[in-house]
């Protein structure tokens, strides 16, 4: 078995090489891998201490970054090792200031990953939430190096779990201990054998609970949101696709309430952000247009760079997730939850626990239509109180699931 999933590993490693001819994403894809070994080997010693931690994407990285943290000040000796599978993840934290070294994870072939160990020789390796590599696992095993899975979560549909899964079942022998985000994922483990699992919760509470202890001013958000003395009410939509912004298009232009929106869009590609100023009929600014104008004359701030969302939440008083008309659904809601603010989504969220549980206890409201955008944003600008309690509702959630990074570390120790 190993040598067929091999073989088809090795047989997509070359049709990718093609594919990236005609794709962007592609392409930084396998051009990223190309000098995976040679960047390791120019940073990394042969008697260099190490700890891997693997990441599919930024948001497995945000979710383990409060772990990577406290192993980095738990072993201030050991370089920390951080891979990518995504462009999406390598692309935007390749220089993050937490790894020593940052690179893409060579694809899975059992020469790759004897490359690969045989380089950094980590002591200690961390799986993020999930991706399982047969090979990599494999020689881990062999070399008997303590293997986690962290932030885990199991479902009853993956291969794990049916008739044919006994090649990936096996894989997961590798593991050491598996720290899962919930019984369900504990329980479906017990239900093939391993026992070896703890339920330590969510990670990305650690993180989010962890923005608010840090500096989140923007001057010019102040200066945006600001009449005067007085802040005017805020509406943040943060990682918008356009099926989102067809429905928020409607509510800006529409509304009569003294209402500031930022949008900060999921998409930034000069052609979208273009279409979607010209689309609004009230003032708009855009991030890469604002110097020398008076922000505060604006009533709509469009975000045409990355990295300061989260920074922003923390001037709204309502937030709206995008995503949530697409698959796999709505993006990240806790970093608005966080702040304490009610937030909007839309319909596609039962891939998400902390979502379908804010739904659930009324902190967030999911709509589906143009009649129902327009209810909850009138509903939550007019009446402080529902705005205020609904918030609460939300900030209460996350500091009640915080600390997972703790229960995984007392474990480590």
């Amino acid at each position: 078995m190993f040598f067929l999933y091999t073989l088809l590993v090795e047989i997509a490693q070359q049709l990718l090489k093609i594919v990236a001819l005609f794709s962007p994403k592609i392409k930084l894809f396998v051009d990223g891998r190309r000098t995976v070994f040679k960047n390791l080997q120019s940073k990394l010693q042969k008697d260099d201490l190490t700890i891997w931690f693997h990441a599919a994407s930024l948001g497995e990285y945000e979710q383990g970054l409060p772990v990577i943290e406290k192993i980095k000040e738990k072993y201030p000796n050991h370089k920390i090792v951080l891979t990518f599978f995504s462009p999406s993840g390598y692309e935007v934290r390749k220089n993050n200031t937490v790894a020593d070294v940052t690179v893409y994870l060579p694809l899975d072939t059992k020469r790759n990953a004897k490359q690969f160990l045989g380089i950094v020789n980590p002591e200690m390796v961390f799986f993020i939430k999930y991706e399982y590599w047969p090979n990599y696992l494999k020689e881990l095993k062999q070399k008997q190096i303590t293997t986690y899975l962290i932030s885990g979560v199991f479902r009853n549909n993956q291969s794990f779990f049916k008739w044919y899964g006994g090649f990936y079942r096996n894989a997961l022998k590798s593991f050491h201990h598996f720290f899962v985000q919930n019984e369900s994922s504990k329980e479906l483990l017990k239900s093939i054998d391993f026992t070896n699992v703890t339920v330590s919760g969510d990670t990305r509470f650690d993180r989010v609970v962890a923005i608010l202890e840090r500096d989140n001013s923007l001057g010019f958000i102040d200066s945006f949101t600001s009449f005067g003395m007085t802040k005017r009410t805020t509406i943040v939509v943060g990682s918008s696709w356009p099926k989102d912004e067809e429905l928020l298009v409607n509510y800006i232009n529409a509304t009569s309430h003294d209402v500031k929106f930022i949008i900060a869009p999921h998409n930034i590609k000069e052609e979208q952000i273009t279409n979607l100023k010209k689309q609004i009929t009230k003032k708009v600014v855009l991030y890469s247009e604002m110097e020398g104008k008076l922000l505060s004359d604006y009533n709509v701030f469009i975000i045409d760079t990355i990295g300061i969302l989260t920074k922003i939440y923390s001037y709204a008083d309502i937030a709206y997730v995008g995503g949530g008309f697409g698959n796999p659904g709505v993006h990240n809601i806790l970093e608005p939850a966080t702040f304490g603010l009610p937030i909007v989504i839309g319909p596609n969220y039962s891939h998400f626990a902390e979502a379908t549980a804010l739904v659930h206890q009324e902190g967030c409201l999911s709509i589906k239509t143009q009649a129902e955008l327009n209810q909850a944003f009138d509903l939550l600008v007019q009446n402080q109180d529902e705005r205020h309690e609904k918030g609460h509702i939300c900030s209460t959630f996350v500091q009640m699931n915080k600390g997972a990074t703790a229960s995984i570390l007392r474990h480590i120790s």
